[in-house]
């Protein structure tokens, strides 16, 4: 079972190649990362437009925008989220172009998935993003309080009890309150098949049963018609 801090840290893999791409969103989700992905820059630059993956892996050569255009583009922006750029093309000046267009880090193809993670956990760990003050606080949900540190979902009558898929959605809600995630995302979260859509509502139905007054007219677990489930805490 992937421990929950590890399924949060949020990585967002853009490559026109949808062969690789499915095979390194995999390798990531097997090893603790929630994952998004994007088939080009513009839908990768789409997608950013509602929500803040922690880190961003970029296939360089890509029809229309490269790689190396998103990542300067985002630069430009102010947009600070860590980038590793893949490309086949491996040569000095290649690496260099990356790095002046703002890349954190750089990795050739072919390349071993296992130095893809190493590569990824090193660049967040330089990163260092101060830690969210909601992340260590209990979030509100109406007469009950969860604790995302412990995952225990608590009320008036005490602790309430979680299953294991129940409290590690629970918990990346949780974490990134307000920002909407993608049935990918929390199939991903979860260790399941995105494409089984069915299993994902079922899961959040659940859930709304422990968390919700009335599960029929969601208060604080909504969903975002076309997009998926965003959590919004209150009390």
């Amino acid at each position: 079972m992937i421990p929950p801090t590890q399924a949060l840290t949020h990585v967002l893999v853009v490559d026109d190649d949808s062969r690789l791409r499915g095979l390194i969103g995999r390798y990531l989700a097997e090893n603790g990362f929630r994952v998004s992905v994007a088939g080009s820059a513009e839908e990768a630059e789409g997608m950013l437009g509602f929500m803040q993956p922690d880190a961003m892996v970029l296939d360089v050569m890509m029809p229309g925008r490269s790689g190396l255009d998103l990542t300067t583009a985002l630069r430009a922006k102010s947009n600070t989220t860590p980038i590793l750029l893949l490309t086949a093309r491996g040569a000095p000046e290649d690496r260099i172009a990356g790095f002046e267009s703002g890349a954190d880090d750089y990795l050739g193809k072919p390349f071993e998935p296992r130095e893809l993670v190493l590569r990824l956990r090193a660049m967040l760990r330089r990163a260092a993003p101060a830690a969210p003050e909601f992340s260590n606080m209990p979030v509100p949900l109406g007469d009950l309080m969860f604790d995302a540190t412990r995952g225990e979902l608590s009320g008036p009558s005490g602790v309430i009890y979680l299953t294991g898929g129940e409290s590690a959605l629970l918990t990346a809600l949780a974490l990134r309150p307000n920002e909407v995630f993608t049935r990918e995302e929390i199939a991903s979260t979860l260790g399941t098949d995105d494409s089984n859509e069915r299993a994902i509502d079922v899961q959040v139905t659940r859930l709304r049963r422990k968390i919700e007054a009335d599960p029929r007219e969601p208060r604080f677990l909504q969903t975002v018609r076309g997009r998926g489930y965003v959590l919004k805490p209150g009390t």
